[in-house]
């Protein structure tokens, strides 16, 4: 949606730029990611709407029964939300536009505010309350924090999870026409010091947003008297002063800066999916290069031939992971890497050095010598080609280069991460399963 007004504040238009580019960005991963990320783009789309029209979110948390659908009511000024004396009605996140709040956001005359409640946090358990914090507070330029009386443990806990998220947030103590002057005071104290260091003292307030019933007398014309009992009218006026006041002097610059950290979050995001769905990927290669290499391998009765064969396929190997990371590596600048990585390791003075070996076998025993061989040469050549595809994964991972280190020292720091033991059963299990199958076809089609 296009901006109704120019603004040509840096920051402003700095972070309208950053969610275009995480959008860009979005658009650009192949479908599989795209499809693991529909939910993110949605989101992005609508921060990239909220940031264009200058709209200030205003998220409410609290326990239930804390009056935090009747604060939206007395901000509003009309009832908008139900308000039950039981508490615990608000089920799922809503908002609604705070018109009567006579803002606008400097050059946007679209800006709008929107106050938005939530479920009580006593609803919702640990883990949920959490990914609540980080869904919605998020998207918040400013939170209310609603308490009606010393935080309890399950307060204090929430409080410090929205802390983390970053944003401004007022601590609201409401019905304070519940307690008398000197229990007040002493609220407060408590207050403050358990809010010391996590929210400033200035964005403390006290409220009555739903005031119980006092009792008037009134004098009669005839000088008689009668009680009547009224409902006084709500005391929000420092609430939304406070309000006011930061969303003129911060307003602009509080938008921006929740978008441009709501784009970094996402990018960060993208970035940890793309590389969890490409190493998932890169490793389900890995683990079929080497298996198909030791079989081929192995199970090749012509002398030398089978290291020929073996090379072959660690070639394709890394060929293929360049793909998986967006790179294209031709054949020859695959078996390029392969070598390179081998000398590196050492490959070739150990488990090709096996391999050889046992090439050699088959030659002077003939192809005799292909049974005594298979599982030792299938092993050795597997766990070779296993250190050079992830070796490989490595410097694909750095966008085609070995980062502050070298080729030598990325393979021996994944030799030494490497159980040895547990790579080569897994892959002695494969080579057997493997030619296991074989037999059978051969047998099913004789």
């Amino acid at each position: 949606m296009e901006e109704t007004t120019t603004n040509h504040d840096p920051q402003y238009q700095d972070a309208i730029k950053a969610v275009e580019k995480t959008l860009a960005d979005l658009r650009r991963c192949p479908d599989e990611e795209k499809k693991q990320l529909q939910e993110d783009i949605a989101q992005l789309n609508s921060m990239h709407e909220k940031i264009t029209q200058g709209r200030v979110e205003i998220v409410i948390f609290g326990e239930i029964s804390t009056g935090k659908s009747a604060l939206v009511n007395a901000l509003i000024g009309r009832d908008v939300a139900e308000v039950d004396v039981q508490g615990g009605w608000t089920k799922q996140v809503w908002g609604t536009a705070w018109e009567g709040a006579g803002h606008r956001l400097k050059s946007l005359e679209s800006s709008e505010i929107v106050i938005i409640d939530t479920p009580g946090i006593n609803e919702v358990g640990g883990a949920d309350r959490a990914q609540l914090a980080d869904v919605t507070a998020r998207r918040a330029d400013l939170i209310l924090f609603v308490t009606d009386s010393d935080l309890n443990d399950t307060e204090y806990a929430a409080l410090v999870e929205l802390a983390a998220v970053q944003k401004p947030i007022i601590c609201v103590f409401n019905k304070q026409d519940l307690y008398q002057h000197e229990e007040r005071n002493q609220l407060t104290a408590m207050l403050e010091q358990r809010l010391d260091g996590l929210i400033p003292a200035n964005h403390f307030v006290m409220t009555t947003a739903d005031p119980r019933e006092i009792e008037y007398i009134i004098e009669q014309p005839n000088g008689e008297t009668k009680t009547q009992w009224r409902k006084p009218a709500p005391d929000v006026a420092e609430l939304k002063t406070l309000i006011l006041e930061t969303l003129e002097q911060e307003g602009l610059g509080l938008i921006a800066l929740n978008a441009a950290m709501y784009a970094a979050d996402k990018s960060d995001r993208i970035s940890a999916i793309r590389v969890e769905m490409r190493n998932r990927q890169a490793d389900q290669v890995i683990w079929t290069m080497a298996a198909t290499k030791a079989v081929v391998v192995a199970a090749n009765p012509l002398p030398f031939l089978d290291i020929v064969g073996g090379l072959a396929v660690d070639a394709i190997m890394i060929a293929t992971l360049s793909k998986v990371y967006g790179l294209s590596f031709s054949m020859s600048q695959a078996r390029g890497l392969a070598k390179s990585i081998s000398a590196a390791g050492g490959l070739y003075a150990l488990g090709e050095l096996a391999n050889v070996g046992a090439s050699f076998f088959k030659l002077v025993t003939g192809t005799l010598g292909t049974a005594l061989t298979l599982i030792p040469q299938a092993a050795a050549v597997g766990f070779g080609s296993y250190i050079i595809g992830q070796s490989a994964k490595k410097y694909f991972e750095q966008g085609g280069s070995w980062g502050t280190g070298s080729a030598k020292s990325v393979v021996k720091d994944i030799l030494a991460k490497t159980d040895k033991d547990s790579v080569v059963n897994h892959l002695k299990d494969e080579i057997r399963t493997r030619l296991d199958w074989n037999r059978h076809g051969s047998k099913k089609d004789s």
